[in-house]
């Protein structure tokens, strides 16, 4: 199951953010569980997939044969 990233809302607040592990089929959070303060779910970049043993195809940006160095040739 995915981690989420949630964040308090209230702007009379600091900022809290917390974890919260749930399925990718339910609804986000609207409330802290624990305070019910309002939140909002924290939209990031992730940490990407680790394959154990590494890859056998060719790895993403990498170079292309005529070393642009824009992965885009």
């Amino acid at each position: 199951m995915p981690i989420y990233v949630y964040e308090t809302t209230d702007p009379t607040k600091p900022v809290r953010r917390f974890e919260v592990k749930q399925s990718m089929k339910d609804e986000p959070l609207r409330v802290d569980p624990k305070t019910g303060e309002a939140v909002r779910r924290v939209i990031s970049g992730g940490y990407g997939v680790h394959v154990p043993g590494g890859s056998t195809g060719p790895s993403v940006g990498s170079v292309g044969s005529h070393g642009s160095g824009c992965g885009c040739c």
